[in-house]
């Protein structure tokens, strides 16, 4: 969907840019138009994913960046190629998330094979949509020409991006087929293009893990708001006590997988630890899961677009291992990092079976960029770890790195750091970017801090 005051379009790329002639597919857009007569270029947006809609995400920004900056681009917003507007869509099987699932973890085989089962319906789902002629067509590369046509479409000689989390992965792509047509480029959680897809699944299991940590923390920080007591061991054992309950038995609409997935957006942001940390205290010490089964259904529940467009993108860009292997994978993941180690695999478990090609993967590399790049990861990032940040840093030579030191949050620039707003507004004002030094960072900048509850 859009936002009041952009304009809207849908714009008629092939399907098949290997057969330009051929059928054609429209991508949805919406722009935010400059306002200042200092007019600066066009910025691409994209909010990760992926599968994430965009056309909204112009309206935010273009306000968001310090100094009234914002307002002399024209911004663009896109829902890639299967996403919402975009004709047609992508939409396999609406109820995939509704409850109860079988717990995550396998402790038995018939669990196992629920998953395993349930993982080649969802593919098989897939592959009788009506949406299902997108599927051969669906990875990064492909994309990156959709936004190469948007470039062309709005007639300018070099396209701006501004990328979230999977769009940083997208602006890699862009800048590796089209580096004469790029400009400025603003990476926000800096997915690591060599670990692209399945190597990303099991580095997020890591830090997923380590970040929940970081949450039972702050909730041991704050007895008297959330009365879990001060000990976040004893906090996180009782986690895993009240996940084991519900394994055993489950809730009517509220069992241990609905239960692991709730708390997965606490390794994501800290803007709603006390509001995640109230619903929590409220389970575990009166075993009331309403709070829970909301942050539930409102990141999985209702309609899968984006889940069929994230599957049909990450199954493509690049290899899967085996089945067996993938299963081996998880259950080492789980001794050493159980918080999702089984609940990630199951998400993308469907690539095992997914009724497309593979494509070749991307050989990432901005040695042929003449602009100033600039990266944002927090150190904590869970969701594209900040070593993506330092591998994208290593093949972009003109890239500079910010840091949010300490801060778990993942792609949350321009929500009120100055530190890091203020360089980019700096950056699309001029092109400057932080002095580039060796491989770590090249600004340290406070972290997104926590709310107090």
């Amino acid at each position: 969907m859009g936002a009041p005051g952009l304009q809207c379009a849908l714009l008629q790329v092939p399907l098949d840019y290997s057969n330009p002639g051929g059928q054609s597919i429209q991508i949805a857009l919406s722009r935010k138009a400059h306002t200042s007569p200092d007019f600066k270029g066009v910025i691409l947006t994209n909010p990760g994913g992926p599968g994430a809609q965009g056309r909204a995400l112009p309206a935010y920004l273009s306000r968001a960046v310090p100094g009234n900056v914002g307002a002399k681009y024209d911004w663009i917003g896109m829902d890639i190629r299967g996403v919402g507007g975009s004709i047609p869509s992508l939409h396999c099987d609406g109820r995939y998330f509704n409850p109860r699932r079988p717990p995550n973890a396998p402790s038995t085989n018939a669990i196992m094979t629920k998953w395993l089962n349930r993982s080649r319906a969802f593919a098989q789902s897939c592959a009788r949509s009506a949406g299902a002629v997108l599927l051969p067509h669906m990875d990064s590369q492909t994309i990156a020409k959709d936004a190469e046509s948007v470039r062309q479409a709005l007639g300018v000689a070099q396209l701006n991006i501004f990328g979230f989390s999977y769009g940083t992965y997208l602006a890699q792509v862009y800048a590796t087929l089209f580096p004469g047509n790029t400009g400025k480029i603003v990476m926000d959680g800096v997915v690591d293009p060599e670990r692209v897809w399945y190597g990303s699944n099991l580095d997020q299991e890591v830090a997923f893990n380590r970040n929940l940590n970081v949450f039972w923390r702050y909730l041991a920080n704050h007895p008297r708001a959330f009365k879990l007591g001060r000990n976040a061991n004893k906090i996180k054992r009782g986690y895993y006590r009240k996940l084991r309950q519900l394994t055993r038995k489950p809730m009517r609409n509220f069992g241990a997988a609905e239960f692991n997935d709730s708390l997965i957006e606490a390794g994501y942001y800290v803007f709603n630890w006390p509001s995640l940390g109230q619903a929590y205290s409220s389970f575990i010490r009166r075993n009331r899961p309403g709070g829970l089964f909301a942050a539930y259904a409102r990141n999985n529940m209702g309609d899968d677009n984006m889940y069929a467009v994230y599957l049909a993108v990450q199954c493509t860009d690049g290899a899967w291992p085996t089945q067996p292997q993938m299963l081996a994978d998880a259950r080492v993941m789980h001794r050493r990092s159980p918080f999702m180690a089984w609940s990630n695999t199951w998400y993308n478990a469907p690539c095992l079976t997914w009724p497309a090609p593979i494509a070749p993967r991307a050989a990432v590399n901005g040695a042929g960029l003449s602009q100033n790049v600039l990266l944002i990861s927090e150190t904590l990032d869970a969701a594209t770890p900040f070593s993506g940040a330092l591998r994208a840093k290593q093949l972009f030579p003109t890239a500079s790195l910010i840091e949010g030191v300490g801060g778990t949050t993942h792609a949350g620039s321009l929500s009120g750091v100055a530190c890091v707003d203020k360089a980019i507004a700096t950056y699309l004002e001029s092109g400057a970017v932080p002095a580039r030094g060796g491989g770590g960072a090249d600004l340290r900048c406070p972290r997104i801090p926590p709310p107090t509850p």
